[in-house]
């Protein structure tokens, strides 16, 4: 038997982000593979030390620009933990839209990407098209279509007005529309289904053992989403995690793409209930202790672990993000599939590699 090493990545042309892998091949097929990481290491976590506890939130924001808010509302809420700050309502369901807007668009960019690495150009245009309407959205009602700033301590910065509320509803209604004109070609296309059914499968027992988030663990058909722990205004909102039982890179697309679907109804509902409250509280005083705060990204769950001294200045930031987890779970589902199909593999589980080395 004769292996070959042959290193897929850093960078790649279907590849968004640079990981790296060393194949171990036995002429076409996968035999083993090896991750190297490290390319875009920051050092954000050590600069707690040099930025106080408020403008962190803005460096936490710049871990994944795609997910932004979903990393400032996570440690947003370990900050509010360990000083005892309640949010106002309000504030809690517009923390949940604006989250799930950029679920949206980062699912949206994703499937794009999907499509595109499958050379399925004129659908890679249509999903991209969706999503800037998404962004359109950011824009008009947070001044910034990525990084958006709205999280604070106790609360958020901004609010909807009843203009921006309709608006916003009448885009939902709009893009659902979109959305489903593309969902037999995304779903049962036959170049798409040849690339992506039987391809990168991972059980449900596996998905669980290795630890897997978020869509790619959900595509194993384990229904787990840290939403359901109901934080923020979630336990009012009746949500149910998607999930689908194929365990495939088909059964991970139909995850994200129905995921879109279902934080189209999500905002629809938080708009519906959004309480008649202050968007924010005053904070006086400066952390202490220590504690885990947990929020599902788009790729899955984050953890955020914070320390504070009872000064302004932080003693630990760590950070925990889906990507990481998924790594164990990419490894073992591209073992035994051929060369051409890594590519696909890769790509399902959504990797971010600026979220994970920071």
């Amino acid at each position: 038997m004769s292996r070959t090493i042959i290193p897929f990545g850093p960078q790649h042309p279907v590849l968004p982000e640079p990981i790296h892998l060393q194949l171990v091949m036995d002429n076409e097929t996968v035999v083993e593979a090896l991750p190297k990481l490290g390319y875009v290491h920051r050092g954000l976590e050590t600069l707690t030390t040099l930025r106080d506890y408020n403008q962190m939130i803005y460096i936490v924001e710049r871990v994944c620009g795609i997910c932004s808010c979903i990393h400032a509302l996570c440690f947003c809420r370990a900050i509010e933990h360990l000083m005892d700050v309640e949010v106002p309502r309000r504030a809690a369901y517009l923390r949940i839209i604006w989250s799930e807007l950029h679920r949206m668009h980062s699912h949206l960019l994703w499937l794009g990407l999907f499509a595109d690495a499958l050379g399925f150009e004129s659908l890679f245009m249509q999903f991209w098209k969706i999503r800037e309407r998404i962004m359109d959205i950011n824009e008009a009602t947070a001044g910034n279509r990525v990084i958006i700033s709205t999280n604070i301590v106790g609360g958020v910065r901004k609010d909807l007005s009843r203009e921006h509320q309709r608006w916003i509803l009448d885009e939902m209604d709009t893009l659902e529309a979109e959305m489903r004109r593309l969902e037999k070609v995304t779903m049962e296309d036959y170049t798409v289904k040849k690339r992506t059914v039987g391809i990168g499968v991972m059980t449900a027992q596996e998905a669980i053992q290795l630890g897997a988030a978020g869509p790619t663990l959900r595509g194993s058909g384990v229904a787990q989403d840290v939403r359901q722990t109901e934080y923020e205004a979630f336990a009012e909102l009746g949500f149910t995690p998607v999930s689908v039982l194929d365990g495939d890179c088909w059964a991970r697309t139909k995850v994200r793409f129905l995921e879109v679907l279902q934080s189209m109804e999500i905002v629809r509902q938080a708009i519906s209930h959004l309480p008649d409250t202050e968007i924010n509280v005053k904070v006086k005083g400066n952390p202490s202790g220590e504690v885990i705060s947990r929020v599902e990204q788009p790729r899955g769950e984050c953890m955020y672990y914070v320390k504070g001294n009872g000064s302004k200045y932080l003693d630990r930031v760590r950070i925990r993000t889906p990507t990481f987890a998924n790594i164990p779970p990419l490894l073992h589902m591209v073992k035994g599939i051929q060369l051409a199909d890594v590519p696909v593999v890769v790509l399902s589980i959504d990797p971010c590699i600026s979220c994970t080395e920071r």
